[in-house]
């Protein structure tokens, strides 16, 4: 094929992506000096977190007792900026489809509030994280020690991104949230909608292929093995035949649930307090508390 017709080929190509149907709410009319999220910038904070959280573990490794007032110092003032910037980024951009308007003072001012609300939560993030570090620990007996659970279980990593995420999604944050608990998918395999609730001595073992929805509300001490899906069964729809959003349509486990690995537990039902799902099993009905439910041989 002749240059003639690559040329003929890459102009037919330009001129079919910019024609306006093509593009329709896949285009984002950008307004110079807004700023945009930034994967980068996210996953910058979710590292400046974990370094408040567990510092010595995540951030500086030179850590100590003397300088640790220091490091926490310095990682909370450029995650306040950080995160002040992708929180307006986020304000500016939510809901708009087609055009981003300019960025207002007052949208401004209402980033650096969240910022700031989040860094007052840092505190019950690591007392919450701490517990499912603790759990981690004391449900697997391959773990030496809690440096090694916080360092290498995915658990920890996915869980982390999540309780960030949900503080966001609590304060009404838009869009972050998904973006942070996307991160962690994308590295660990485990899946967490920020919106769920999740009690404290949380854990996950091995984690991969974990599906937690949106409206999951899960008590605590609750144990979860790798391929769990807890999930919607139906998505009721509208008057036009789309799917109603927000309403509640994933389960409800309630402390001290163990549900073993490729488990599929779906619509909002309850599994009750001490109850035991077993192995690739379908649940769609209530489980009573204390319950053990397996396959039949």
């Amino acid at each position: 094929m002749s240059p003639l017709n690559f040329t003929h080929i890459l102009t037919q190509a330009v001129d079919q992506l910019s024609a306006p149907e093509s593009y329709e709410g896949l285009f984002l009319r950008h307004t110079e000096g807004n700023p945009l999220p930034s994967g980068r910038d996210l996953r910058r904070i979710v590292d400046l977190a974990r370094a408040v959280i567990f510092p010595g573990y995540f951030g500086n490794s030179t850590v100590n007792s003397r300088t640790l007032p220091y490091h926490i110092g310095v990682n909370i003032e450029q995650l306040f900026e950080l995160l002040t910037g992708q929180i307006l980024a986020a304000l500016c951009l939510d809901g708009k489809e087609g055009d981003c308007a300019a960025c207002t003072d007052e949208q401004r001012g209402r980033a650096a509030d969240l910022a700031a609300r989040f860094v007052s939560t840092l505190p019950r993030l690591r007392r919450l994280l701490a517990t499912d570090v603790e759990a981690a620990y004391n449900g697997d007996p391959a773990a030496r020690s809690f440096g090694e659970v916080i360092s290498c279980y995915p658990a920890i990593r996915a869980l982390s991104n999540y309780r960030i995420a949900h503080e966001l999604h609590v304060l009404g944050v838009p869009l972050l949230p998904r973006f942070i608990t996307e991160m962690a998918h994308s590295e660990t395999g485990i899946d967490i909608h920020p919106g769920a609730q999740i009690g404290e001595h949380f854990t996950i073992d091995h984690g991969t292929g974990v599906v937690i929805g949106e409206t999951c509300i899960i008590g605590s001490r609750v144990k979860l093995y790798q391929g769990v899906t807890l999930g919607a069964r139906s998505f009721p729809l509208d008057a036009d035949g789309n799917p109603i959003k927000g309403i509640p349509r994933h389960p409800i486990l309630e402390d001290d649930v163990i549900v073993y690995s490729n488990a599929t537990i779906l619509g909002r039902i309850t599994v009750g307090r001490g109850a035991t799902v077993g192995g690739n099993i379908w649940v769609t009905e209530d489980v009573p508390a204390g319950a053990r439910i397996v396959q039949r041989k």
